[in-house]
This record gives C-alpha cells, sequence and structure tokens, in this order.
C-alpha cells in the first residue's frame, strides 16, 4: 500500500510516500514557498554544473583540433596514458560508429528528458548526476551537429587514451560519472523529487 502511494502521490512535490502531511494551520503558503525556492535552487545547480561540463569539453576540444590533430601522440604517464586526437563517428569509446545519427537522436531525447525532469528536482546529489549527463551528452551533440562531415552526421573528437582502452573525451567521462551517481542514487531508493523509499 505504501509503494502504490508512492507511484500515485504528487511528483511535483517533495513530499512523497512515508512523508507526513504538513500541518494546515496558516503554514501551507511558507512551505511551499519554501519549497518551490529549493526546487529552483536544485535546478540552478543542475545548469550550472552542465554549463561546467559543457564548457571544459568544448575547451579541450577546442585546443586539441588546434595543438594535437595531425600531431604525434603526448604521453602523459609513459605508454598507460596519452593524449591523442582521433574523430570518432560512434558511440561513447568508440562504439557503433554505423549508427551516428541514431546516437545523434538518442543524445537530443536524453537533454529533452532531462529538461523535464528538472521541473519537479528537490535533490541536490540529483542534481549534479543530470547537470553532469546534461553537460556530456551537449558536448557531444554539438560535435554531432557542427563537425565533419555532416549536419547529425559529425565525428566526435576524442583524445583521452589510456592503454588497452577505447580513447575518449571529457563529455563521455561526465556521461558516465553521472549515469554511476544515478545508479548508487537508485539503489540508495533516493529519487529526483528528494523522497526516499525501499522497495
Amino acid at each position: 500500500m505504501a509503494e502504490a502511494e508512492r507511484i500515485i502521490g504528487t511528483p511535483d512535490s517533495p513530499e512523497g510516500a512515508g512523508a507526513e502531511p504538513e500541518q494546515s494551520s496558516g503554514g501551507d503558503g511558507q512551505e511551499s514557498t519554501g519549497e518551490r525556492a529549493r526546487g529552483k535552487r536544485r535546478i540552478a545547480v543542475l545548469f550550472a554544473v552542465a554549463a561546467f561540463a559543457y564548457a571544459l569539453d568544448l575547451i579541450s576540444k577546442m585546443i586539441v583540433v588546434a595543438k594535437l590533430e595531425h600531431h604525434e601522440p603526448i604521453e602523459i604517464i609513459g605508454d598507460w596514458l596519452k593524449f591523442e586526437a582521433i574523430r570518432n563517428a560512434g558511440a561513447a569509446f568508440g562504439f557503433g560508429e554505423a549508427f551516428t545519427v541514431i546516437f545523434t537522436v538518442i543524445a537530443a531525447a536524453v537533454i529533452v528528458v532531462i529538461a523535464r525532469l528538472a521541473r519537479k528536482l528537490y535533490s541536490l546529489p540529483w542534481a549534479i548526476a543530470l547537470g553532469l549527463l546534461l553537460g556530456g551528452a551537449l558536448g557531444n551533440l554539438t560535435d554531432r551537429i557542427f563537425r565533419s562531415p555532416g549536419v547529425f552526421e559529425g565525428a566526435v573528437v576524442d583524445f583521452i587514451a589510456p592503454k588497452h582502452f577505447a580513447v575518449f573525451n571529457l563529455a563521455d567521462s561526465a556521461i558516465v560519472c553521472g549515469g554511476i551517481l544515478i545508479v548508487l542514487l537508485s539503489f540508495r531508493g533516493l529519487d529526483p523529487d528528494g523522497t526516499v523509499h525501499k522497495d
């Protein structure tokens, strides 16, 4: 019964299943104003993290294209870690090069979903996780749209090359870190609206 109440409860409110309703003796207006303010702060965190991740990825790719492309790789830690510029038409870490357009559509869909989730976001960890996903998706989507060979078919600039591993970029790293954080939050039962549940 508690699980059903959690699912059908009001998602736009940080009070979820198991939360005691607020007393209605004159404090509701103040409480709802406070919750709205908290939600706005979480949204601000989401977009700040996304902007930082996106800017870092964009700047790093500009430097790589200007200074490293068509040059020898730069060894950072011997053979174990190098900076090597490559153009990747596939997904993260070079997978699926034949499906560039599909990955472009997926990245755009992820951005839309995150924007919709932001309306009911009251959790700081979720704001950080979604911000990382959004910034990474925007970073690689920018390459897909604006880089050669064409719009929605552009190759992503990758340059971080660990030994015995695929070459990737900072956008890929942000996406993976955001995804891992979301999995951890889900295991802990923390929802984007700030409610905690136990299955």
